[in-house]
């Protein structure tokens, strides 16, 4: 095998990446996404109304990641946890070779690749078996397309972009962000147009044809997004989602990074390296680059579901700053002989290391199952079968329609806008054990409660009377109504 130490380092570099993507599955979405993909391929449908809770049963629901959803039930029947996780490693993974070719040639490997590390460990706690990880390459695919276009003006780099929405539409919700970099550009581009025209009028027509270009391939995107089976609606559905008040209120993934914790660490270097390069630097960062950090940046300081989708849009700019100032001073590594060897080596340990990482954590799925959700639980439920109305947390109610559905239906689970506010609202009022958490709990006909041992609602009940533990362990208890 011969290869140079540019070329060893970039090998390092992604195994490194691969490695940390190999994770088990712990996202609390995953279970009803994966139960939808199962309820898709059995009745070779679309469900519209929502069939998985009694307390919003029947009522319309927008399958937005249907495809996604197929796809993990798909990949699950196939090659079970194992499988679904080293085909969403490698999603990811690819995610970030389209951002390490984004950053510029002469940064590349080493500086590209410090740049590449330091937002991989920036967005790696969001990382995971989640639909939002396909919306994640489909937007960097998008992001490379459309530099590509910026920086050649050839037709074919923006051609795909409608087939691929054509796509992302039906994978999941976050195709809006391919709509709004394209956007961004077309206005980069007509800024940039605008300002050389007040200096020489000919620049006005050489450069109007590339903006009407990236029009066209606009409008015809926007039409691809069309086809999918929620039609038109899947236009406003997007901004319904962000602007949801329940979700932003309750939901942690929407809170902000919270810079007192660790893992938020590699994040704060980031921004910070950002800021200081670009002092220091005089890389040349074009209109749609200075308005995608500014615009991702704040939404990723506003909720941390957007750190990933800021490291995608930030990593190539860093690059290039960081390049233009030590870029020229990094020492030349010569290619050796006895180098051949050494490739050879050092790519049959990281073989190994990669493998063995992916044998562990598949293996280890079983217990972070256990861990992270109620199973136990859900066991008991199956084996002794409790009749009436179930009240459950809701970073659990999907874990429990991928146990329990179809004969025990939730009370709520991670479809926030499929419930909405108010009944948010009721919820973490009920769950907090709020004043009046009894009268709803009446009013629900609950007949068995199943929250965290160490919640505040599973306190209420212990000292409240009329209720049984029949089931609890380390981090689950089940309540049930004398």
């Amino acid at each position: 095998m011969k290869a140079n130490p540019r070329q060893l380092f970039v090998v390092v570099l992604f195994s490194a990446i691969i490695f940390i993507t190999l994770r088990p599955v712990t996202d609390p979405d995953f279970w009803w996404h994966l139960t939808t993909g199962q309820l898709i391929n059995q009745t070779q449908q679309i469900p519209k109304q929502d069939p998985f809770s009694y307390t919003a049963l029947g009522k319309p629901w927008t399958t937005h990641e249907w495809l996604s959803e197929l796809m993990i039930f798909k990949i699950f029947q196939a090659g079970s946890f194992g499988a679904l996780i080293l085909v969403f490693s490698m999603i990811i993974t690819a995610a970030y070779l389209l951002v390490y070719l984004r950053c510029p040639g002469s940064s590349r490997p080493y500086i590209a690749g410090f740049a590449l590390i330091l937002g991989a460990a920036a967005s790696a706690p969001l990382w995971g078996v989640r639909p939002q990880m396909i919306t994640l390459l489909f937007f960097s695919l998008f992001l490379y397309l459309l530099e590509r276009y910026q920086h050649e003006h050839k037709l074919r780099f923006l051609i795909p972009l409608p087939l691929l929405m054509l796509v992302w539409v039906n994978l999941h919700g976050g195709y809006i962000l391919g709509l709004g970099v394209m956007g961004v550009y077309i206005a980069g581009a007509a800024i940039e147009l605008v300002w050389r025209a007040t200096h020489a009028k000919t620049a006005l027509r050489e450069g109007l044809q590339p903006v009407l270009t990236q029009i066209g391939i606009f409008i015809g995107t926007v039409l691809a997004a069309l086809i999918n089976p929620n039609g038109v609606r899947i236009l406003t559905y997007p901004f319904e989602t962000l602007t949801d008040p329940a979700m932003h209120a309750f939901i942690q993934e929407w809170f902000p990074p919270d810079f007192r914790e660790l893992m938020w660490l590699p994040l704060a270097l980031l921004i910070v390296a950002l800021i200081v390069s670009s002092i220091r630097g005089h890389h040349t960062r074009s209109i749609p680059q200075v308005l995608l950090v500014l615009i991702f940046g704040y939404l990723a300081l506003r909720s941390m579901r957007n750190v990933p989708l800021f490291v995608i849009v930030a990593v190539p700019v860093l690059a290039g700053q960081i390049d233009s100032f030590i870029g020229a001073k990094l020492p030349q590594i010569k290619d050796k002989k006895t180098f051949s060897w050494m490739n050879l080596l050092v790519t049959g340990v990281l073989i190994i290391l990669v493998g063995l990482r992916f044998q562990q954590q598949a293996g280890e799925q079983p217990q972070a199952e256990a861990k992270n959700f109620p199973k136990q639980a859900a066991d008991w439920i199956l084996i002794h079968r409790p009749t009436g109305n179930m009240f459950n947390a809701y970073s659990w109610g999907g874990y429990l329609i991928y146990r329990l559905y179809p004969d025990f239906p939730v009370y709520i689970d991670g479809r926030a806008d499929l419930y909405g506010p108010g009944f948010f609202s009721k919820y973490a009022d009920t769950y907090l054990a709020k004043p009046g958490w009894e009268a709803t709990i009446s009013q629900e006909n609950i007949a068995y409660v199943l929250v965290e041992s160490n919640s505040t609602l599973a306190d209420a009940l212990r000292q409240s009377p009329g209720w049984d533990i029949p089931f609890e362990d380390d981090h689950s208890v089940i309540f049930q109504r004398r």
